[in-house]
């Protein structure tokens, strides 16, 4: 598995990583429920999916598309045994302080997912999400289809049909849902799995360690290709020399469904330090020092700020769970905002009337970061209260 998708996913740091392990260990933990029905494996299932769900709550994609699997499978006995219900309570408990944010902060994880259908997700195709997950495993789809082949025609594996079943209901959901393709990876791993173990069984013969080390040497020599493009092994100078392969693959089309100049999750990597040090520039310009309000338009340019300031900046945004963050109280004397390229008020015409001057000191220039053309803006000297203001917007946000 390491030389797939797994290898590019595990480049950045980011929940995804945590919930391939989750997903995997749920899937291992149910395997082995299957073979002992032992329900001791049932509580340690539900403590795996409480660890996946404060991860990220994607895992509730895999446990929609596996019931409906359970139910028309001989399996669905598992729904007349009474630990599971404890330990459907048990995961309840594990994961009721998030539940109670949730309750009060009016759901919040509700308006991130409409804001996220009505931004990215609507932009995905569903033909690229099925090409993504042949890219995925592309070396290894023998093995996948191996899988297929293992849960029709090998006695042993009759029994976890329900495995299948339920990968293809997630997908169907996902397609539905018009889902980012890399939602789908950590269904992958059992499959992989059953593949390889009746891969095991059909070569085992007169011969076998050749046929292995075949298949070791087709996926290694598929991945390479794929090496080449899709990990951040190249400048960007080198991928404009070269962006063909990018294109094809699609590699350059990004959440916004437009294709641009590079791969989003490379161009993600790119901009940060020059935006914060352009904003630490500007902070060392300003006097009173600690009245002054650092505030970004999106939780990346707070976060990044926050953790690469030498000055030890703390900014603030309204979006997303930094709206809770704010320094309430502030003397405000000076602001830095921090804005998209693409932002409504370039001209700062609302902020004008509250300060003595207001004028752009910096832009982000690199032309192959996602944050090329992001403006640093400095309200100097503000004549006025600014609290009400933040204050409305503040609840207006938390309001969802």
């Amino acid at each position: 598995m390491l030389v797939s998708v797994l290898l590019r996913l595990n480049t950045l740091f980011q929940p995804n990583s945590f919930e391939v392990l989750s997903w995997t260990s749920f899937y291992y933990f149910l395997v082995r429920y299957v073979q002992s029905e032992k329900s001791k494996f049932l509580y340690i299932l539900a403590f795996v999916t409480a660890l996946g769900f404060l991860n990220k709550y994607n895992i509730v994609f895999l446990i929609a598309g596996l019931a409906p699997a359970i139910i028309i499978s001989p399996f669905r006995d598992v729904f007349r045994n009474k630990h599971l219900y404890f330990a459907i309570l048990l995961f309840l408990l594990l994961i009721s302080p998030n539940i109670l944010w949730q309750v009060q902060n009016h759901f919040p994880v509700v308006h991130h997912m409409k804001t996220l259908a009505r931004t990215q997700l609507v932009n995905m195709e569903r033909t690229g999400f099925l090409k993504e997950q042949v890219l995925f495993f592309f070396n290894s789809i023998f093995i996948l289809i191996a899988a297929a082949i293992a849960f029709v025609r090998y006695q042993p594996f009759r029994i976890y049909r329900f495995i299948g079943w339920g990968y293809l209901f997630t997908i169907a959901l996902y397609l539905y849902m018009h889902a980012k393709g890399y939602y789908a990876i950590g269904l992958y791993p059992v499959l992989l799995s059953f593949g390889t173990v009746y891969m095991e069984y059909v070569t085992e013969r007169k011969g076998k360690n050749i046929y292995r080390g075949l298949m070791f040497v087709v996926m290694i020599s598929l991945f390479v290709p794929l090496f080449q493009v899709a990990m951040p092994n190249k400048s960007p100078e080198q991928i404009q020399a070269n962006i063909d392969p990018y294109r094809k693959l699609g590699l350059l089309r990004w959440e916004d469904g437009k294709e641009h100049n590079m791969p989003q999750d490379f161009a993600d990597m790119l901009g940060w330090r020059e935006l914060v040090y352009k904003v630490d520039s500007v902070y060392n310009t300003l006097p009173n020092k600690k009245s002054i309000l650092v505030l970004c338009q999106n939780y990346g340019q707070a976060g990044a700020i926050n953790y690469y300031s030498i000055n030890n900046l703390k900014a603030v945004t309204f979006n997303a769970d930094y709206v809770n963050w704010f320094p309430l109280g502030m003397n405000i004397k000076h602001a830095i905002l921090v804005r998209e390229a693409n932002e409504d008020d370039p001209d700062r015409t609302q902020e004008r009337p509250l300060c003595d001057t207001v004028y752009k000191a910096a832009t982000v220039t690199n032309i192959f970061a996602r944050e090329y053309g992001t403006s640093v803006f400095v309200m100097k000297n503000i004549k006025v209260d600014v609290w009400p203001r933040l204050l409305k917007e503040i609840e207006e946000e938390k309001k969802y």
